[in-house]
């Protein structure tokens, strides 16, 4: 008989190994419901995580969570994993005083084989766990499980290209939830991934390898024009042939919600030699309508009403300092031709969406990529723009050579605008803007500003519109002062206060 709340009886992975695939759907809408319930009550990441969900069960239902290691990227997609992992009744406490945090966290769980809060860290991680396996012989799997658009940033190609130049058995499991990668080419797509992970594709294909280099003198030549061909042809067929040529066995994309075919995928990529790459294509808050629908807005939000989808704010709460950002900087674009707006994959989180509405062809959104932004905004100031670069605090810290070298050494115009400084809160440790102060201050020729309120923030940008040296403006998280917003802009006087010898 079938359990009415199956949820109730899943304590560890291991207890969902022995359910059919109506047993795991039915369990992947009570996992949905209870990440619904609890983000409307505390707020958190909840379209990423939604979207995960199916894929979170057929990964567990075959690997071993326990034994194994796998490493979820950007955190926020792995609610479902803290679910299944001894924190489903600790699950309502998530982003509270003392209740679980929104990420992956090697101290608050045995089954979190790695910390994550920044993106596109996974894949060296992984490397770095399968050579540690390898040197102790031991033999338990190693996954990296990345997506929701960290596959955009840099350090994920760094690690994609050595994990293939080592060879070591890793799994990458590329979420692909619209944020990268193509649109999934359908059936094809599915018969081709069946092929690729066939054992007797990959037998006949490493024994005819064998039979052309056994082959006197010329046998090496044939095998490497005949495999040119070959690559040459399946390029023109298969989404994958980057990976392939990067030394990865790749397969998909495939459905990320058919729990049934994701478990057949895995089951047999389990056994395959060398790294390999599976892509899976997700719905980004699916199972919600309203995240669905948006998913920007509900990729991280806080409190929202659940059969509307609506935000609960305060009665009578001021503007965020993100808002009077946003504003400030519309207004100045609109005096100032030659502003342009950048950020890293956070239009939202910024208040930077608003500007790209009104100017998207001064509106750059790099994807995770910080290093690259804050280079980009030294070459458009050297070229005599007015660039402004957004950034969370925390995130800002992944572009510090940049900030120095490429903007602040050359004395250029780049204003470095940085949101959620000081404490988060729900965030956790990983988005603590607590280190800008002393990572920046020091910086020769960069000034350094902090709001005291509304008024403070929207005069200081301007200055730094005005001002022929780079700058670095910091503010909270939250809602501002409440002070009446002056109309208009007043320059500061500022000044570097160190040089280059």
């Amino acid at each position: 008989m079938m359990s009415e709340n199956i949820l109730d009886k899943i304590n560890t992975p291991g207890d969902i190994k022995d359910l059919s695939v109506k047993e795991l759907t039915i369990l992947a809408g009570e996992i949905r419901n209870k990440i619904i319930d609890t983000c409307a009550t505390n707020g958190g990441h909840l379209a990423p995580s939604l979207g995960t969900v199916d894929l979170t069960l057929a990964l567990y239902s075959i690997f071993n969570p326990e034994q194994d290691k796998i490493i979820w990227d950007v955190g926020h997609q792995a609610y479902t994993h803290k679910i299944l992992t001894g924190r489903k009744d600790r699950f309502s406490s998530l982003r509270t005083k003392g209740g679980i945090t929104g990420f992956p966290k090697m101290s608050e769980s045995n089954y979190d084989a790695f910390g994550v809060g920044h993106a596109s860290t996974s894949i060296s991680a992984a490397v770095g766990m399968a050579i540690e396996r390898d040197m102790l012989k031991e033999n338990h799997k190693v996954l990296a499980v990345i997506g929701d658009g960290a596959f955009t940033g840099g350090e994920a190609y760094e690690g994609l290209n050595y994990a293939g130049t080592m060879g070591k058995n890793i799994i990458v499991v590329l979420n692909d939830n619209e944020m990268s990668i193509d649109k999934n080419v359908g059936a094809m797509a599915e018969y081709l991934a069946r092929i690729r992970i066939d054992p007797q594709y990959n037998k006949v294909k490493k024994d005819l390898q064998e039979f052309f280099q056994s082959i006197p003198y010329i046998g090496e030549t044939l095998w490497k024009a005949g495999d040119s061909l070959k690559d040459g042809v399946y390029a023109a067929l298969t989404p994958g042939s980057l990976f392939e040529f990067l030394g990865y066995t790749y397969v998909g994309p495939i459905d990320g919600h058919n729990i049934e075919f994701m478990q057949e995928v895995f089951a047999k990529a389990k056994d395959l030699e060398g790294p390999v790459l599976i892509h899976v294509r997700t719905t980004k808050g699916k199972g919600y309508d309203f995240a669905e629908n948006e998913p920007d807005k509900f990729h991280g939000i806080g409190k929202f009403d659940r059969a509307t989808g609506e935000l609960i704010k305060k009665p009578g709460a001021a503007p965020s300092y993100t808002e009077i950002f946003s504003n400030a900087i519309i207004e100045l674009a609109g005096m100032n031709p030659r502003i342009s707006a950048i950020t890293a994959a956070m239009p939202s989180g910024t208040g930077l969406k608003a500007f790209a509405n009104v100017y998207p062809e001064r509106f750059f959104d790099v994807g995770i990529a910080e290093e690259h932004a804050m280079t980009m905004a030294a070459g458009m100031a050297a070229a005599g723009g007015k660039p402004v670069v957004a950034l969370y605090s925390t995130f800002a810290q992944r572009a510090y050579d940049q900030i120095v070298h490429d903007v602040c050494l050359q004395n250029l115009p780049v204003t470095i605008c940085l949101d959620r400084g000081g404490l988060v809160g729900a965030d956790g440790p990983t988005h603590h803007g607590v280190f800008d102060y002393s990572y920046l201050r020091h910086i020769p020729n960069l000034v350094v500003m902090a709001p005291k309120d509304e008024n403070e923030l929207r005069n200081m940008l301007y200055t730094a519109m005005e001002y022929n040296g780079p700058i670095a403006v910091r503010y909270p998280r939250g809602s501002a002062t409440g002070v009446p917003v002056d109309p208009g802009f007043k320059q500061r006087k500022v000044r570097a206060l160190f040089f280059w010898l």
